[in-house]
């Protein structure tokens, strides 16, 4: 009994798994792994890491003193729960294009109840890459 109701459970997750839109998967897994390194205060990796606008709007030594500075106020995430990704051709002050926004609920060190915004771009190599975060 205990073995059919675990392969009833796994079914579930796999149908629910396959449903998935395969733009929500690939843009929640770029910022998850995009976010380790915020999780790390590793500011050059995540500058690193970031897309190309991200990376021509600001300096890696400007990045880190922002990122250091939003850590000092909030302190590191300890926990995130993700949100849904809403897909747009448009953004304000961007040319037309491939963008996601992710809302995560987060917890932070020094501040319990808070939010992470995550914008992404598809890239021209077909790669999501993070080029804004917000937190607060």
């Amino acid at each position: 009994m205990l073995r059919l109701a675990a392969a009833l459970c796994l079914l579930a997750f796999a149908a629910s798994a396959a449903g998935q839109d395969p733009r929500t998967v690939a843009v929640q897994s770029a910022a998850r792994a995009w976010l380790a390194f915020i999780d790390r205060g590793d500011a050059q990796g995540a500058w690193n890491a970031g897309g190309k606008k991200f990376q021509t709007a600001l300096s890696a030594e400007l990045w880190a003193k922002e990122l250091k500075d939003s850590q000092g106020i909030t302190g590191r995430p300890t926990q995130r729960t993700i949100g849904p990704a809403r897909f747009q051709s448009k953004v304000a002050g961007l040319p037309d294009g491939e963008y996601a926004q992710i809302l995560f609920r987060t917890s932070f060190a020094r501040k319990s109840s808070g939010v992470e915004s995550v914008t992404l771009e598809h890239e021209a190599d077909g790669q999501w890459r993070v080029i804004g975060y917000f937190p607060r």
